[in-house]
């Protein structure tokens, strides 16, 4: 359930890729792009990545940006957001919501059955995790023991520069082992 503007789904069958958000920033929405908010790394991060080569080759770029969220689709990539409603920050949601949006977020996956969807930080995963029964175990990053369908989960962390827990090497790292998971044969 969405309670106003919000950033539409970019999902389609046949993606290989989905980015999972927590839920998108006020700013983001009123800019209409996935991550638009400079202080966050995911565009950076993500464009020094093995993971975004194949696109930024294609696209002529050494660095892709939040307007080219839209276009990525064409190389396997989508976006989407555990819950749907805007706000400021995470701390704008409570747990219902959360548990809601994940069930809602299970239902887009199953349908549109990307190979992999990777959520951004821990914070969205867990409610994701509950919504499959895998209970409240520690989270961690890295690939996930459940699935949604065939779709693998994987978890990195989060590219939000309020979150920044981790150095941008150490986020475009986990891109690459993501790239390196999606190249593994089978």
């Amino acid at each position: 359930m969405t309670h106003g503007p919000t950033l539409p789904d970019l999902l389609r069958d046949g993606l290989d890729l989905v980015f999972v958000g927590i839920n998108p920033s006020l700013y983001s929405v009123a800019q209409g792009h996935y991550f638009a908010r400079r202080a966050n790394r995911f565009w950076p991060c993500f464009s020094r990545s093995r993971l975004s080569e194949t696109a930024r080759r294609a696209l002529g770029v050494a660095d892709l940006a939040p307007e080219h969220d839209r276009l990525l689709a064409e190389y396997g990539i989508g976006f989407t957001d555990v819950v749907k409603r805007a706000t400021a920050g995470v701390d704008g949601l409570g747990r219902d919501e959360l548990n809601e949006g994940a069930r809602d977020l299970v239902a887009r996956i199953a349908r549109f059955r990307p190979r992999i969807a990777c959520f951004h930080g821990v914070t969205g995963w867990r409610p994701v995790q509950r919504a499959l029964g895998a209970g409240d175990e520690k989270a961690s990053l890295g690939l996930q023991a459940p699935r949604i369908g065939a779709t693998c989960l994987f978890v990195v962390p989060n590219p939000s520069g309020q979150n920044a827990h981790y150095t941008r090497a150490q986020q475009t790292e986990w891109y690459d082992r993501l790239a390196q998971w999606l190249e593994a044969p089978g």
